[in-house]
């Protein structure tokens, strides 16, 4: 949830109107769950049927909940109604809201992004994406090519998506080339912006996001820094890296290696197994020198 707001603080939509966000790599609906809390509209695709699924029983729950609701909203102002016509109007009217209401819950559809994405250009007021971007540096199939799959995905991302409109992907780079591979593709194709990196310093907590925009003069924003996640003084701060220090030091201190009790134990088990092992000897463990 926390990574779902950060991204539509960074696409910096209008607060006076809903917008219509397009959502890739949904999974289970958790964002467009964030999206639909903060008024927008929202679509969202995956490749995972089975995500789907989980995300589609949300929304099903959901629209039971808001028909509910509206049948007991309708019962309870017909025990104190003025008559029969009155009682029509309102489930009339309450039809209306309950259709509006679950409009803007969103919707789901099941696409692979690496294949370009489906729909007319100039569709959506903006992009979201959890979790999902990084996969595409990756082939499961023989004629998969993660840099044509980047680039079919940002072109076809840059043409439906309506002018002025941003992108903010999240995503985990398994190394610095992917995160290199992926801003060329996205450049490529005709979007500024560039990689915002949340809390560097911090190993669990660090977050990347591609922000992109059609605004050639576009500056990806700051990153948030690592003070909002430091609890206490620095000398804290400082004890808790020493002992990690201290840690490696004796870590590194270990004797590795196999003892010669170990050694004859394993020879003894491989016997019993019936399989042929040379006998033991003065040499059974021996350390040997560095050089011979």
């Amino acid at each position: 949830k926390e990574i779902t707001e950060r991204a539509i603080e960074l696409l910096r939509l209008p607060k006076d109107k809903p917008c219509f966000i397009l959502d890739v790599g949904c999974g289970s609906g958790l964002s467009g769950k964030v999206l639909e809390e903060q008024g927008h509209v929202w679509l969202g695709c995956d490749v995972s049927r089975d995500m789907l699924d989980v995300a589609n029983e949300r929304i099903e729950r959901k629209r039971e909940g808001v028909i509910n609701n509206a049948r007991k909203k309708q019962a309870a102002d017909g025990n104190v109604a003025m008559g029969e016509e009155k009682m029509q109007e309102d489930s009339e009217n309450d039809s209306d809201d309950e259709a509006d209401e679950f409009a803007s819950t969103g919707d789901l559809m099941h696409h692979d992004m690496g294949s370009g994405l489906p729909f007319r250009p100039a569709t959506f007021d903006g992009c979201i994406s959890i979790s999902a971007l990084q996969w595409l540096c990756y082939s499961n199939a023989k004629g998969q090519i993660p840099k044509k799959r980047l680039t079919r995905f940002f072109s076809s991302l840059y043409q439906v998506l309506r002018r002025g409109a941003r992108a903010v992907l999240q995503f985990y780079p398994e190394t610095a080339e992917q995160a290199i591979l992926i801003s060329e593709c996205a450049a490529k194709v005709g979007f500024a912006g560039g990689v915002v990196v949340d809390y560097p310093n911090s190993t669990k907590a660090k977050k990347h996001y591609l922000v992109l925009s059609f605004e050639r003069a576009y500056k990806a924003p700051e990153g948030l820094t690592d003070g909002a996640l430091l609890s206490g003084n620095k000398m804290e701060s400082v004890r808790v890296d020493q002992k990690q220090h201290r840690k490696k030091g004796r870590l590194h201190k270990k004797k590795w290696g196999k003892t010669k009790d170990w050694i004859v134990n394993k020879k003894e088990t491989q016997r019993k197994k019936g399989k042929d092992v040379r006998p033991d000897s003065k040499y059974t463990g021996r350390r040997r020198g560095d050089r011979f």
